[in-house]
């Protein structure tokens, strides 16, 4: 019997990536860590000119269920099929809110993917420590970045004048945030797409590779810091862009 759930499982999760994407002209865009809305800025103005209807999130960083009751209410808000895309942290809302009935595909941006009620801190330590975490500081419960970190573990490719830009907009996290769990894993029955940034110094790339393949994710990998939607705006917009059913892959 346990056999049969995990074959069906699998057969569910190839037959959601197999599937090719519905017509989408919404787009919801979550950030994660170390950043706010903003982040998406050079995907958003592409996006727009492509047609399609934009929101970028304000992810308060306060707790998981806050971040995903931030990202539903959004949600709720589309007028028809939605592809949610989610960088670095907000791959945990993307997962757990991403079962919202108005969301079509899901993309993954140097991002998290649990599977539900996975304890992600664990499935990291099976890979080396990135070095940006040795930059996090903490102001009581705030955490955030340093700047040397963000600007050579965080943002790495991106010019020093703009980098320093982000690292100005940084929101701070709130510890709680990082004990929260999924409950559900969107990507086992929704199409899914992984970009993987095979510089990044803030999430293990291979960690990366490993949770686009269990997800059978259509992937392709960047030579790109931790925020390859500023890096490679053009890259990132046409994999939205696909995952809407707007472009071949």
């Amino acid at each position: 019997m346990v056999a049969a759930a995990a074959a069906s499982m699998i057969s569910t999760r190839a037959f959601a990536a197999n599937t090719p994407p519905t017509k989408a002209r919404n787009v919801v865009l979550v950030h994660g860590l170390f950043a706010d809305g903003s982040c998406w800025t050079d995907v958003i103005g592409r996006l727009q000119a492509a047609g399609l209807n934009v929101t970028s999130v304000q992810n308060p960083l306060t707790t998981l269920p806050d971040a995903v009751a931030s990202a539903t209410r959004v949600l709720d808000r589309q007028d028809g099929p939605t592809v949610l895309v989610g960088h670095s942290f907000s791959g945990m809302i993307v997962t757990e809110a991403g079962v919202h009935p108005n969301v079509s595909a899901l993309v993954y941006v140097a991002a998290r993917a649990p599977d539900a009620g996975e304890d992600y801190p664990a499935l990291a330590k099976k890979y080396p420590t990135p070095p940006a975490s040795a930059g996090i500081v903490f102001d009581g419960d705030e955490g955030r970045l340093t700047e040397a970190a963000f600007l050579k573990d965080f943002a790495g490719d991106v010019p020093t004048e703009k980098a320093k830009v982000l690292y100005a907009v940084q929101e701070p996290f709130h510890k709680e945030l990082l004990a929260g769990k999924t409950t559900h894993a969107a990507w086992r029955s929704k199409p899914s797409y992984y970009a993987v940034s095979t510089e990044d110094r803030t999430i293990n790339p291979d960690l990366e590779r490993f949770m686009a393949k269990r997800m059978n994710a259509k992937t392709i990998e960047l030579k790109s810091s931790h925020v390859s939607m500023i890096s490679h705006p053009e890259e990132i917009t046409q994999l939205i862009l696909e995952a809407a059913g707007q472009r071949s892959s």
